[in-house]
């Protein structure tokens, strides 16, 4: 399945969505009509019974370095956003499905705050990212502050943020803000080994522990391992894991329906 957007790509295949920021020829420097567009592919992948993993990428050589500073000042009509526009983080923190951000290139501003919100980051080693939006006279959108301490530490989020600087690919995977940096000569086919991991767990095991993780950060400890529990005894009744069993104890790969 394919949906048609101006500023970007939404594919769907197989269990994986792939989302695409689709303005090479501008770095797919954020519009408001990306932002728009963002959201309703990503209500269209929360509502998707058939996703298991959604990775969000840019076409061309860049990731996203945030708002195009050239659209935004050029005079040229865009689209006025509301409220649940930006709530494009929230989408990408939470669906159902896995999301991982394939950071190939620069990433930046509003781009590095969407990259952030997805359960995991891939970084092409020639990458970039910078939280920016101090150095355009902005406090920021796309929740910075609450994904980037989460991820670094509250003090390196600051500094971070308070003093922007490039971050190359070695130091963010140095501080965790990324999980794997790959060559980029190999970056795309590394790319896809990953999903392609991902998409042979069972979909049932791999979209509860997804869950377990938003549930987790609305919970205190007692009643999520009540709700942790429960779901557990429940998916380790189910088919997959009898068959994970099996096969491990038969030394194959599983095979999931």
């Amino acid at each position: 399945m394919t949906a048609r957007f101006e500023t970007l790509r939404y594919e769907v295949d197989g269990g994986l969505a792939r989302l695409t920021l689709n303005r090479p020829e501008q770095r797919n420097g954020m519009t408001n009509r990306m932002v728009r567009e963002a959201r309703e592919a990503l209500e269209l992948a929360a509502t998707d019974q058939t996703l298991r993993v959604l990775v969000l990428t840019g076409a061309g050589s860049s990731f996203c370095p945030g708002a195009d500073l050239n659209h935004f000042t050029s005079g040229e009509a865009d689209e006025r956003l509301t409220s649940p526009d930006f709530q494009v983080t929230t989408l990408l923190h939470e669906i159902p499905a896995v999301t991982v951000a394939a950071v190939n290139g620069a990433c930046a501003g509003a781009g590095m705050g969407w990259a952030l919100a997805c359960d995991l980051r891939l970084m092409t080693a020639g990458a970039k990212m910078n939280t920016a939006f101090l150095d355009v006279a902005v406090a920021g959108d796309m929740a910075i502050p609450w994904s980037l301490p989460r991820l670094v530490g509250a003090a390196r989020a600051r500094d971070l943020s308070f003093l922007p600087r490039r971050i190359d690919a070695a130091e963010a995977l140095q501080i965790g803000l990324v999980a794997r940096v790959f060559p980029d000569d190999t970056f795309h086919a590394d790319v896809e080994d990953v999903l392609a991991a991902l998409l042979a767990k069972s979909p049932t095991a791999l979209l509860g522990l997804k869950q377990h993780y938003v549930m987790a950060e609305r919970m205190g400890l007692r009643d999520f391992v009540d709700y942790e529990a429960e779901r557990h005894l429940r998916i380790a009744r189910s088919e997959h894991t009898a068959e994970a069993f099996r096969a491990f104890v038969e030394k194959r790969p599983p095979r999931f329906t």
